[in-house]
């Protein structure tokens, strides 16, 4: 085996081992021990975490950063990467901002030249636009973190109400418009509820011995129908002219479900929660004659008690 076939196989090996000695590498890639030693001197330069301990169970032991072995991407596959992560660029805040900007240095530094000028010619011809936005949201890693750990997450949230303390086990965090989201479980309303991640003021892990609920088989794409055996909905139907369409293809995600007519026209149909009556009412009072909200009475109720509170504030 050649060296850089066996230093990148070696790669893998400590990756996936974690903890390991000289001699068990040294069996495994049947070679001596100083080979071995001086291969690990190298992954070591290259930037691989390696720490080493000493004492009859000491060895190697991989610290919490992994270094992935190398990849090969084709000119269009690295071009593709680079833009996904220069589109993040818009957002003041992400749950991975450092690495994610660290990636797209390497990307860009480690390309041809040719390449890195067919890269700068494109940033000014192609782009992802996304709503510029001031607010912050620096609390989406652990939110993310708790996601993944099904941790619940110990929060101090802003609402119309005020400030309050809520422990939550988030699901999922997404952004749209330029704003980010958490949809998660509050244990306060006993329901799943989503919270702008900019009124989220701190976040922390939440101490208290509660113990978290079983979402390991939930996550965005399937909340709604998780939770809709446990939650009070209600069905919805408006008609929608194009731009309403249009509107709402921008701003709704991901229900109630949007269908398209041959005109450009559609219709909004499915369920809401009854809790998010007052922003479905806002929403579409927002959007004007472009939608008629058909059903349900309450949410028609709704919408003329906001419209009637904005008359008299004018008469």
């Amino acid at each position: 085996m050649s060296k850089s076939k066996r230093l990148i196989e070696l790669m893998m090996t400590v990756n996936r081992k974690r903890k390991f000695t000289v001699k068990e590498l040294a069996d495994e890639f049947e070679v001596s021990t100083r080979t071995i030693l001086r291969d690990l001197q190298e992954l070591s330069e290259l930037g691989v975490p390696l720490y080493s301990e000493v004492g009859p169970h000491g060895g190697y032991q991989v610290l919490n950063e992994r270094i992935l072995p190398p990849i090969a991407f084709t000119e269009e596959e690295a071009v593709a990467i680079f833009f996904a992560s220069h589109a993040l660029r818009h957002y003041s805040y992400l749950p991975f901002e450092s690495e994610a900007l660290s990636a797209l240095n390497k990307f860009y530094f480690y390309m041809p030249g040719d390449v890195r000028d067919r890269i700068d010619q494109l940033k000014n011809r192609f782009d992802f636009f996304t709503p510029a936005r001031q607010v912050k949201s620096p609390c989406l890693s652990i939110l993310l973190e708790g996601a993944i750990q099904q941790k619940i997450v110990l929060i101090e949230y802003e609402s119309r109400e005020g400030r309050s303390s809520r422990q939550i086990q988030p699901i999922g965090v997404y952004a749209s418009n330029g704003l980010w989201y958490c949809s998660a479980y509050c244990f306060l309303r006993e329901e799943s509820r989503l919270f702008r991640c900019d009124r989220i003021h701190t976040a922390v892990f939440d101490t208290s011995g509660l113990q978290p609920m079983d979402f390991r088989h939930v996550h965005l794409g399937n909340q709604d129908a998780f939770f809709q055996n446990e939650q009070a909905y209600i069905p919805v139907y408006v008609e929608l002219s194009k731009e309403g369409v249009r509107r709402c293809e921008s701003e709704l995600w991901p229900s109630p479900k949007l269908y398209k007519n041959e005109d450009g026209s559609g219709r909004l149909d499915g369920s809401i929660r009854k809790v998010d009556l007052s922003f479905f009412a806002n929403f579409f009072i927002g959007l004007g004659n472009e939608a008629t909200v058909k059903e349900p009475a309450e949410l028609v109720e709704r919408m003329k008690g906001i419209l009637s509170e904005i008359m008299a504030k004018y008469e």
